[in-house]
């Protein structure tokens, strides 16, 4: 019986979204490398987790005109962690090869600091993305401070980004002033992830 309420529990904290303030699952993810990550390798770090699929117009948005690329590179410097995540099945829009995703990358000039490849969807499923992008902010003590939409402007209109409040900016200045994020959780909008 005690098992049975494991599985089941754990059947249910898949389904559920994870909110402000809790604990952020460890997973362990290989890179596009060959590397493998776990989220627990960067304890006292901050780390963004950023939901892609390359064939959808709202990822498109973002890396059409360099924004995506431009603040992976502004907030890696500052010494966050950010760590792309591909949760596409095989067969399905935004899948690839590792060899793929590299190259798309170089054309694209990604600045994360890894493409992580979730191709059974566990580590998706664990953190409840449902769109492309979905975005999550982890503060150095392992916590979830922010999940949802990269912004408010739900559109595939790069044009629409400068005018826009871009909520994962907002999260990390703030995380990393030692402030507590104002706008914790939000609406992802995008493609639904391609489990």
């Amino acid at each position: 019986m005690k098992k049975l309420f494991v599985v089941v529990s754990m059947a249910v904290l898949a389904l559920t979204p994870l909110t402000y303030a809790a604990e952020a699952p460890d997973f362990t993810l290989t890179d596009t490398n060959g590397n493998e990550h776990s989220l627990s390798d960067f304890e006292g770090k901050v780390v963004v987790l950023e939901w892609f699929n390359h064939g959808c117009p709202f990822v498109k948005k973002y890396y059409s005109k360099g924004n995506m690329q431009a603040l992976q590179k502004m907030y890696t410097e500052k010494g966050v962690v950010w760590l792309a995540v591909c949760s596409s099945a095989e067969g399905k829009q935004g899948y690839d090869t590792a060899e793929g995703h590299n190259k798309t990358a170089k054309e694209k000039g990604t600045n994360a600091s890894a493409i992580l490849i979730d191709e059974d969807g566990s580590v998706g499923k664990a953190y409840g993305a449902k769109t492309t992008p979905h975005m999550y902010v982890i503060d150095a003590d392992g916590e979830l401070v922010y999940q949802g939409a990269i912004d408010d402007k739900r559109s595939t209109n790069p044009d629409d980004i400068a005018s826009s409040t871009n909520y994962v900016s907002a999260a990390l200045d703030s995380v990393l002033a030692g402030e507590s994020v104002e706008v914790s959780t939000t609406t992802p909008y995008g493609c639904s992830v391609k489990y």
